[in-house]
């Protein structure tokens, strides 16, 4: 295994998960965005109002986005591991 395939590797996986997790902390950013603007202007300060919008917002990317990120970490990990006969050469 060379360095360049070791680094190739290792960016895959990172650019894997910046992809995976993209859509969740998009929707989570957002979701605060929105409530901290909402707790702004009613001058309301509940935490439970900054928590659990984010945290139903996040389930609900999770169902709908779940199996798309399940394919491409199970499409991801059959590569590895098919790729592993030609690393230890």
């Amino acid at each position: 295994m060379t360095p360049q395939m070791v680094l190739t590797l290792g960016q895959e996986a990172l650019t894997l998960m910046l992809m995976i997790s993209a859509p969740v902390l998009g929707v989570v950013l957002v979701v605060g965005l929105l409530v901290s603007l909402f707790q702004a202007v009613t001058q309301i300060n509940e935490a439970t109002l900054s928590f659990v919008p984010k945290l139903i917002a996040a389930v609900a990317v999770f169902a709908i986005s779940g199996p798309w990120m399940m394919s491409m970490l199970v499409d991801y990990i059959r590569r590895m591991i098919e790729a592993i006969p030609t690393m230890i050469l």
